[in-house]
């Protein structure tokens, strides 16, 4: 695991959180239709095309719900997969198959679907050198798992949260009373804690990245959206001083043009926000 927010007890206490949603006090279709010794098989079957994602967490739920299940693994995360692919198969205890099949699938349905978009966006921009971000745009507790699928599709991780960086957005800096009072009370703040934390500050216009370039004092200017032209001339103003993040309404016909600015970054929303979840399913098999 690559992320600092990948942590086994982070992920073990997704499942079971997600595991008492669904099951509480049992499975009782299962109980009730299928013998206590009963064992059998399943195959993760792809019915679409993409990007894999969720099998180590898939694995984690299996092994959850029941350590003595077994799987074959075929196709890892980040494979491109294609309909008719088996990505997996899982031996073991019937009901332990039947209870974990509803979490597998709804994980790495909506995992694959977010890894499909994101490798997607980030060939459009392959060459420019501006790298891709994700944003807090989430599904409420089930952040890591997208922040997850985003690096498995060749995206990076923007912050987790609003513990782990200080971004000062539009309406920090109006309730602030302008860019450079927001960066000054930001940086007491910071003293006064004793912390250090990265600051991105966003700009609505090249004023706003004129004030942010005299007061200083930060990592990152956000580029909120700037038109393409008017991004150039943003990127051209900061010259390199700053790390620059575009975003606000980038498109799959827009992020090329957005890309060739110059800008180190742009952060999309819809990469965990609005996509399509890939078509997966678990079938039993003899």
């Amino acid at each position: 695991m690559k992320a600092s927010y990948l942590t086994q007890e982070g992920i073990r206490a997704f499942i079971r959180q997600a595991l008492q949603e669904d099951v509480a006090d049992g499975d009782h279709s299962s109980l009730a239709s299928i013998p206590e010794s009963a064992t059998n098989q399943a195959k993760l079957l792809v019915k679409d095309r993409g990007v894999l994602a969720g099998v180590e967490l898939a694995w984690k739920i299996f092994h959850e719900v029941d350590p003595t299940l077994r799987l074959e693994v075929f196709l890892q995360d980040g494979a491109q997969i294609n309909h008719g692919d088996i990505a997996f198969t899982v031996h073991g205890k019937a009901r332990s198959i039947l209870t974990a099949e509803r979490l597998v699938l709804n994980c790495m349905q909506r995992m694959s679907g977010i890894a499909t978009y994101t490798q997607s966006l980030m060939k459009l921009i392959e060459g420019t050198g501006a790298k891709l971000l994700d944003t807090r745009k989430t599904t409420p507790n089930f952040r890591m798992m997208e922040k997850w699928a985003v690096m498995i599709g060749g995206g990076t991780n923007h912050r987790f949260g609003l513990y782990d960086m200080i971004m000062l957005k539009d309406n920090h800096v109006d309730y602030a009373g302008g860019i450079k009072q927001a960066i000054e009370a930001t940086h007491r703040y910071l003293e006064k804690l004793g912390r250090t934390l990265r600051i991105e500050v966003e700009t609505r216009n090249l004023d706003e990245v004129r004030q942010a370039l005299e007061t200083g004092g930060i990592d990152r200017i956000m580029l909120d959206n700037f038109e393409v032209p008017l991004l150039r001339e943003a990127v051209e103003l900061i010259d390199g001083r700053y790390e620059t993040e575009a975003s606000g309404g980038i498109k799959e016909e827009t992020i090329r043009a957005v890309a060739e600015t110059g800008v180190n970054y742009i952060s999309v929303g819809a990469l965990t926000h609005s996509n399509r979840s890939l078509d997966l399913s678990l079938k039993a098999f003899k």
